[in-house]
């Protein structure tokens, strides 16, 4: 107790510049992996991705971050066995924030889309069994987070695959697919308007002190989802026949009108990251906090304050802006060819596999379930339309992730105990 109250300042404005560094991170890796679909396929430049990222991101964090922000915070590990002294666990929180951030940087800068929900779980596990002892862990919650790094990227990829096999189906391989294109393509922008309305809703906003029962929640999503269909179709209806390009690629218009369908996908795929992997960077921070705030007591619960919120939401804007371009590249171009309707599938497939897990509340990772969507959608065209070396290489990244977060937080968190201890 005492070294939380003599140092209690140090801790705080440390835990704020490693939360910003580790949101940082989140924005040159996981929010470029959100975008790179959008940018990959041509329907953004990287300038529009950073200003979406900026209004969508901070505000799904805002609106919608909260609950994966309790898993991250108080789900992986049981405190109670460190309430006696509660500085270990600030140095622990200190350390894996320190611990993922250099990782995300050292990814980020290789180009490698790795998770940054890996890189703080295995983080936080790696202080816990150094600093508490192997008890102190609740694997239960670590092996549903190990199988939703499983399950997610399949989910991602089967749902991006019936999205390209509908649009193959209604629009490409119609008479008149540029018709049809116009036809159907307000339907798909109104899934996008409806599923991430409807799941954000359901899930609660609680810290805005709102809440919808099941029937208000599907009233909601529909007129949502309405309005941004009525958006699509002013848009879509823009977009003319180009008789040059569609004379040496039948497809070209087509593609011309999923563009605007492509820029609401992304707005959608950049509220679903905000909701769900903002709880990366702020979790720790917000447990730091509340350990300082009440005097050292280990509360299984902490308020998270709207100014961590918004610190969270400013860091990942910084990183993507920064540093975001390298990792966009791999996912947007080297794993698969993409074109809008193909970013479409991918982008959406992900933004809803995203949001739902958001709701149950499990940390899922962001870049299994985009690289998954991706895949998917390369596989509509057979396993010869991916980069399998490219693939092969994303994996083995994801695979030294948990290990890497895991041993240089303990470093750290020994590090801390000897300078504060």
């Amino acid at each position: 107790m005492e070294i939380i109250s003599e140092y209690g300042t140090i801790f705080t404005v440390m835990a704020v510049i490693f939360g910003l560094y580790m949101t940082w991170g989140i924005g040159a890796n996981d929010v470029a992996n959100a975008m790179g679909t959008s940018v990959g396929s041509g329907a953004i430049t990287v300038k529009q991705a950073i200003l979406i990222a900026a209004i969508f991101e901070f505000t799904g964090a805002f609106i919608a971050g909260g609950s994966v922000t309790a898993t991250i915070r108080k789900g992986i590990i049981d405190p109670s066995a460190i309430a006696g002294s509660p500085e270990y666990l600030v140095y622990g929180m200190l350390a894996a924030l320190l611990a993922a951030a250099i990782w995300l940087m050292v990814a980020s800068y290789r180009g490698w889309p790795v998770s940054t929900t890996h890189s703080i779980v295995g983080a936080i596990v790696g202080f816990a069994v150094a600093g508490i002892g192997m008890d102190a862990v609740n694997w239960g919650k670590i092996g549903q987070i190990v199988a939703s790094w499983l399950v997610s990227p399949m989910l991602g990829g089967v749902l991006a695959l019936l999205l390209m096999l509908s649009i193959r189906k209604l629009i490409l391989n119609a008479d008149n697919p540029f018709a049809k294109a116009k036809k159907y393509g307000p339907l798909y922008v109104f899934l996008v308007g409806f599923i991430v309305s409807l799941v954000t809703l359901f899930k609660g906003l609680k810290h805005l002190k709102l809440e919808f029962s099941m029937g208000e929640s599907f009233v909601i999503a529909v007129i949502f989802g309405l309005i941004v269909a009525f958006i699509g179709r002013l848009m879509i209806n823009r977009v003319h026949v180009d008789e040059t390009a569609d004379r040496d690629f039948h497809y070209a218009s087509v593609e011309k009108a999923f563009v605007p369908m492509m820029i609401f996908t992304a707005c959608a795929m950049a509220f679903a990251h905000g909701s769900n992997d903002v709880a990366n960077g702020i979790g720790p921070l917000a447990a730091v906090i509340s350990i300082v705030e009440s005097g050292g007591e280990v509360a299984q619960k902490a308020s998270l304050p709207i100014w961590i919120l918004l610190l969270g939401g400013v860091g990942i804007v910084v990183g993507l802006a920064t540093m975001g371009w390298k990792v966009m590249q791999t996912i947007g171009t080297k794993i698969t060819e993409l074109t809008p309707t193909r970013g479409y599938c991918a982008t959406l497939a992900a933004a809803t596999t995203v949001v739902l897990a958001s709701k149950t509340g499990l940390p899922v990772s962001t870049t299994h379930i985009a690289v998954g969507a991706v895949m998917g959608v390369g596989l509509a065209r057979g396993l010869g339309a991916l980069d399998l070396r490219v693939i092969g290489n994303i994996v083995m990244s994801w695979v030294v992730t948990l290990p890497a977060g895991g041993i240089l937080a303990a470093i750290f968190f020994f590090i801390f105990k000897g300078i504060f201890g």
